[in-house]
C-alpha cells in the first residue's frame, strides 16, 4: 500500500493510501465525518474492494494525516476532486463509494464535475440541516463506542466557521451517472427517507438497497459484510443502465 500526500488548488494537504492490485479500474473510498482511511473499518473495507478493483481511501481535511478544518461539505469537494484528478492519470475507470457526508460529497462532486464512471453512496443525507442525529440512542452511541480508537478522535479537527454548502438535493438531478443508493434501515443519524429521495428524484441510471436492520454508514458493511460487497462489486461491474 502506497501512502502519499496531494495538495488541493486551496494549499490543503490530502492523505491518501492506494492500494495497487494491478486493475484497470479504481475505487475511491470517502470516509464520513469523524472517520478516516485508516480506522479499521476503512481499512478492511479497502481490503475486501482491492479483491476486485485498485483502491485509493482518503482522509478529508480535518482528518487523520490530511491538514486543515473539516467544514462538513463546503470546502471537501476539493479534496475529492484533487483525488479524482490523481486516479485519471491513471485508471480507465474511476469508481466513487461515499459513507454519510462522505456520500454528499460524492453526489455533489458527481453532479458538478461529471468525469466518474459510477458512484455509490451510503447512509448520505440529502441536505446537512436536515439530519437526525439521535446521539442519546443506544443505536448511535453503542456502535460509535464499538468503533472507538483514540489516535483517529484525536486527529479530528471541525471548523466552527458556518459556510455555506451545498445541499444534494439540489443537485441530484443533475448527475448523469449510474449511482448505487444504500441506506439502513435503522438508521439513528441519517434516516433512509434521505436516500429514498435523493433516490426517487435522481434522473440517472440508478439503484436502490435498504439493508434491514442496519445502522449507519460503514455499520452496514460491519453488520452485514457478505451483503454489501456483494452488492457494491456487482453494481460496478455490471452494464449497468
Amino acid at each position: 500500500m502506497k501512502k502519499l500526500i496531494l495538495r488541493t488548488s486551496d494549499n490543503t494537504r490530502i492523505a491518501v493510501n492506494h492500494l495497487k492490485t494491478g486493475h484497470n479500474s479504481v475505487i475511491i473510498i470517502a470516509p464520513g465525518w469523524f472517520m478516516t482511511k485508516d480506522c479499521r473499518e476503512f481499512l478492511k473495507i479497502s481490503e475486501e474492494f482491492s479483491k476486485c478493483f485498485d483502491v485509493i481511501a482518503m482522509d478529508f481535511r480535518g482528518h487523520g494525516k490530511s491538514s486543515g478544518f473539516y467544514t462538513f461539505t463546503a470546502k471537501e469537494t476539493l479534496d475529492l476532486k484533487t483525488v479524482v484528478n490523481y486516479a485519471k492519470k491513471q485508471y480507465e475507470k474511476i469508481y466513487l463509494a461515499g459513507f454519510s457526508l462522505g456520500g454528499s460529497l460524492c453526489l455533489i462532486h458527481s453532479a458538478i464535475e461529471q468525469d466518474v464512471n459510477k458512484v455509490i453512496v451510503v447512509s448520505a443525507p440529502r441536505s446537512f440541516k436536515e439530519i437526525e442525529n439521535r446521539m442519546w440512542k443506544k443505536e448511535a452511541w453503542l456502535p460509535t463506542l464499538k468503533k472507538f480508537e483514540l489516535s483517529r478522535w484525536c486527529s479530528i479537527r471541525p471548523s466552527l466557521i458556518p459556510e455555506e454548502k451545498i445541499k444534494p438535493i439540489d443537485i441530484i438531478e443533475k448527475i448523469q451517472t449510474p449511482t448505487l443508493f444504500i441506506a439502513g434501515e435503522k438508521d439513528p443519524t441519517v434516516y433512509p427517507w434521505h436516500t429514498e429521495s435523493l433516490y426517487k428524484k435522481a434522473t440517472c441510471p440508478k439503484q436502490y438497497e435498504l439493508f434491514e436492520n442496519c445502522y449507519h454508514a460503514e455499520d452496514l458493511f460491519l453488520q452485514n459484510q457478505e451483503r454489501f460487497i456483494s452488492t457494491c462489486s456487482q453494481f460496478l461491474q455490471s452494464n449497468f443502465n
